[in-house]
């Protein structure tokens, strides 16, 4: 099973240290088995002061940390001060760089300064709350701050903006582990949203719109219903009774991202759900999901999580998959010669 360990430091605030026990906990298999193991350790095994009027106790020290595939490190509030390598709590550069090289690292908000300081985000992008951006690009030029990103995964080193967005981000490690159907089912039930993509914006203090009876709401409603058929902006701007310069205003104000942006999530998504529960040939789901072809579907897949859609359904389904379900061009490995089996086709 995969194990995940909490590395809980002096200060966390309660609220970032309950989340991977809440969301990796909820997960579970068809047959309602869990698929992660989580524990919490602090450094040397001792209660942790929280941010709160309260301490934690905790059963292990960062030995833990050696049996870990994933390490979650919640924020705390003095991870703000970590602004160089000598700033950093005692102990805490020994047991990140101890860590296993396939280990997987995630930090949440503020977190991103420990990792920071402990050099393993060096020339990586990275995102942390967006209060604290400007202090953190001043003491890490070296690192690709992204500010205005819910969170950034670099494939081992995965790093999110305030609290909310550690929610979201942990929700993308579970679909990155285990598909979108898991993952939405963690969503319902914690109750919160099933996904809002990494490059979303943060909520940054920002003048509030006049509030007003309209909004993109439902014609988003509305256009979920519909991504089969070639929706086009001025189809959204028609259904809400709005101009296009209006609407597209307003849809990113309250969304976050261009409608154009948030269709194709949308398409991507519902192609993953289909490619992860169905056993519909991929040019039926490219067409279900309003890309019409396999080639745009493959492209628009690709650019979203770097692999093919035969390679994404493999991986949630396995290889045993009737042929019909396999891209066109691809035969079942009974039907190819060995010489085509080990430069396989994705």
């Amino acid at each position: 099973m995969h194990r995940v360990v909490v590395l809980a430091l002096d200060g966390v605030i309660p609220f970032e240290l309950s989340l991977p026990s809440r969301l990796f906990g909820s997960a579970t298999d068809a047959d309602d088995r869990p698929l992660y193991e989580v524990v919490t350790c602090s450094l040397d095994g001792r209660p942790v002061r929280t941010a709160a009027d309260f301490s934690i106790t905790v059963e292990r020290d960062a030995t833990a940390l050696a049996e870990a595939d994933t390490v979650v490190i919640p924020a705390a509030e003095e991870f703000t001060g970590i602004v160089d390598r000598h700033a950093l709590f005692r102990g805490v550069a020994e047991a990140l760089t101890g860590l296993r090289p396939e280990t997987r690292i995630v930090g949440i908000c503020v977190a991103t300064f420990p990792l920071a300081a402990a050099g393993l985000l060096d020339g990586l992008p990275a995102t942390t709350h967006w209060r604290h951006a400007e202090h953190f690009a001043r003491h890490y030029p070296q690192i690709r701050l992204l500010p205005d990103v819910l969170y950034v995964d670099t494939g081992r080193i995965l790093t999110s903006a305030g609290a909310a967005a550690g929610i979201d981000l942990l929700l993308h490690v579970i679909r990155e582990d285990h598909g979108s159907t898991v993952a939405n089912q963690v969503a319902r039930r914690c109750v919160v949203p099933p996904q809002r993509e990494g490059g979303q914006a943060q909520y940054i203090e920002r003048p509030v719109p006049k509030a007003t009876d309209t909004g993109t709401s439902a014609t988003r409603a509305w256009a979920l219903d519909r991504l089969h058929e070639p929706l086009q902006l001025t189809d959204l701007a028609r259904h809400a009774g709005m101009s296009l310069r209006t609407f597209t205003r307003r849809f990113r104000a309250e969304v976050g991202v261009s409608p154009g942006q948030w269709l194709i999530r949308q398409r991507v998504d519902l192609a993953r759900q289909l490619l992860e529960s169905s056993d519909l040939p991929v040019g039926r789901i490219a067409q279900r999901a309003g890309f019409g072809t396999d080639a745009s579907l493959r492209q628009h897949l690709n650019a979203a999580i770097g692999v093919s859609p035969g390679t994404y359904r493999r991986t949630f389904r396995g290889p045993d998959l009737p042929p019909e379900a396999l891209p066109s061009g691809v035969r079942p490995p009974e039907a190819r010669q060995p010489d085509a089996v080990a430069s396989g086709v994705s």
